[in-house]
């Protein structure tokens, strides 16, 4: 299942990719009532929850709410693709080993929000994607893969984020098939890739 926040872009690849992949999306749950991605999974006939945030009096009722819903689904697999809320160390824990998030730097660079603008600060050459397990640590799980993309001289934020996000609608449904094959988990706070465990940068992706 695929929890997001906003249009779902990556959300329409990992659709796109489930049809000739050995994945199906269970469902689709947002935390904002007005994302565009709802309308992408309804297209293509994927079950649809909301789960507005803003109808819980704490982070801690949300979480639990969320996660009863997911209790009921029972997915093998719970994919955060834009899904801009921080889930609390009980949550993480309780699906723990199930659930994948996609951030736009190459970690441990940048975690948290603005990583272009901040690579852009640094005068980095190189930019890029990773996709990890999560933990109770933000964006601080272990990482399974990572796609670099150059920076270029007169590289804005907006132009430098188009290029990452091309690089995100790569690899992220790679990722998802690879767990789907049983090829990956979590062990012990470590990514496990064909019985071995992966470095520190994961795998990188290339193309």
């Amino acid at each position: 299942m695929v929890l997001i926040s906003g249009s779902g872009s990556n959300l329409q690849k990992l659709i796109d990719a489930s049809l000739v992949s050995n994945y199906k999306i269970s469902a689709v749950i947002s935390n904002r009532p007005d994302a565009f991605g709802l309308q992408r999974a309804e297209r293509s006939n994927v079950p649809t929850r909301i789960v507005d945030h803003k109808s819980f009096e704490s982070r801690e009722a949300f979480d639990n709410f969320l996660a009863n819903i997911i209790d009921e689904i029972n997915p093998q697999l719970i994919v955060l693709a834009g899904f801009m809320r921080i889930l609390g160390g009980d949550f993480v824990n309780r699906f723990s080993g199930k659930i994948l998030n996609i951030h736009p730097s190459l970690l441990p660079k940048y975690p948290g929000i603005n990583t272009h603008q901040r690579a852009l600060d640094a005068g980095d050459t190189e930019h890029g994607v990773s996709i990890h397990f999560v933990t109770p640590d933000l964006d601080g799980g272990p990482i399974i893969a990572q796609g670099n993309v150059p920076i270029y001289k007169n590289d804005t934020a907006e132009v430098l984020a188009a290029r990452v996000l091309e690089k995100e609608h790569l690899i992220y449904p790679k990722v998802v098939t690879w767990f789907a094959s049983g090829r990956l988990r979590m062990h012990k706070g470590s990514a496990i890739m064909d019985n071995e465990a992966l470095p520190p940068c994961g795998v990188i992706i290339q193309s």
